[in-house]
């Protein structure tokens, strides 16, 4: 009589997927796309990088030192983003990260600098190293 009482547990049913065994969540196939698109896109921007910094410099004048950096013993690197035209004039410059002292002479320099000709203007990122 005891062992009618007692109560018998079921055993637990597994549940199971009705759309298959190898069903993935909703959100696997945006983000596997966000992905695959982001890796175009930085493979475009390597290709384009790479063409655009291919022109070689024909004349590079140094920048002169300025004299407030070499009275306080400044030194450092400058790097600059450069639009070249396609007959090789450095059309505009863009510092990217320096001493702002030593910025200033670097892009007077870098406007004199030319460039190969190409077919179209390019963007070239340089860096110009003062040392007193």
């Amino acid at each position: 009589m005891r062992e009618s009482m007692v109560r018998r547990s079921r055993p637990k049913e597994k549940k199971v997927n009705r759309a298959g065994s190898h069903a993935r969540p909703r959100w696997m196939r945006p983000l596997a796309s966000l992905c695959l698109l982001v890796a175009l896109a930085l493979s475009l921007y390597q290709g384009a990088l790479a063409q655009s910094s291919s022109r070689k410099i024909k004349s590079k004048p140094l920048p002169d030192y300025p004299e407030l950096a070499r009275r306080n013993n400044i030194s450092g690197i400058v790097r600059m983003e450069l639009l070249v035209t396609a007959d090789g004039k450095v059309k505009e410059v863009k510092v990217l990260g320096g001493n702002p002292v030593l910025a200033q002479a670097a892009v007077t320099a870098a406007m004199k600098w030319k460039y190969e000709p190409a077919t179209e203007e390019s963007i070239i990122v340089e860096k110009v190293v003062f040392n007193p």
